[in-house]
């Protein structure tokens, strides 16, 4: 071994040697802490996706992202898939990781609102949503598009202002109920469904579309995103990243694409 690799050697062995004597982590570890690993309800899109492109230039670690509805994150984070931070559409599915302590205590909060909304094609008329409207009229012998009513959280605060509106019933057997809230977004913008339900916040995000009615606010449950460290993150960089995504910079981004800031 020539006397420059030899050199070269002991001053990486050195090097590490101080990283290890100072607690810092290596290898693995080390890599781990350069990146932070995010689950999202699929609605937080275009919202996060901003807040993480300023996080990363703030603290030159990355995160990525999984997008999916919430009841299906959870279930994956369930069985043990490798997620450090978890936001959820509503408060149930947060709960259910807290029944199955998956999450870690002290690390929720409530983050940001949002409001449900009536879409459809760009040349629709509004639409005067109160009780007894006739949403099955408007649907016609077309499909309503919904995040799935029974775990998805749009599609729950869907059905239930539906429900409190009295047009459940003649409306249920037309739903086209998608696997998540951007998917049933999609069917509308494609013009594969002549209305939809959705957030606001997708709305705005799709230029094919238009909202044609505001659902009252009294009809359903608070929408409510929660966010939570969970318990088997692994990234030191966890409790930064949620810091910065509760903090006024990133309230700005939200508020951008639409949605409230809870506090």
């Amino acid at each position: 071994m020539s006397l420059d690799r030899r050199a070269l050697l002991i001053s990486v062995g050195a090097a590490l040697a101080a990283l290890w004597l100072a607690g810092l982590p290596l290898g693995k570890d080390a890599l781990a802490g350069e990146k932070v690993t995010i689950f999202a309800a699929a609605s937080l899109k275009n919202a996060l996706d901003a807040v993480n492109t300023q996080w990363q230039k703030q603290s030159g670690k990355e995160a990525t992202v999984s997008y999916a509805a919430s009841s299906a994150l959870a279930k994956q984070i369930e069985s043990g898939a490798p997620a450090d931070v978890f936001i959820s559409a509503d408060l149930s599915w947060m709960d259910y990781l807290a029944e199955n302590k998956l999450i870690k205590e002290g690390t929720r909060a409530n983050l940001i609102g949002n409001r449900l909304v009536l879409i459809a094609g760009k040349d629709t008329a509004d639409v005067d949503i109160k009780h007894g409207f006739d949403l099955a009229a408007l649907v016609g012998d077309g499909k309503l598009a919904m995040g799935a009513v029974d775990s998805v959280p749009a599609g729950k605060y869907g059905k239930a202002a539906l429900e409190q509106l009295g047009a459940w019933p003649s409306v249920e057997a037309r739903v086209a109920g998608a696997e998540n809230v951007r998917a049933a977004l999609l069917l509308v913008s494609k013009g594969e469904a002549p209305y939809g339900i959705v957030y606001q916040t997708d709305a705005v995000a799709d230029p094919e579309v238009k909202v044609v009615g505001t659902f009252p606010e009294d009809t359903h449950p608070p929408i409510v995103y929660p966010i939570a460290i969970t318990t088997d993150a692994e990234s030191p960089a966890a409790v930064a990243y949620v810091d910065f995504v509760k903090s006024e910079e990133a309230a700005a981004l939200f508020k951008a694409q639409g949605f409230t800031i809870l506090k």
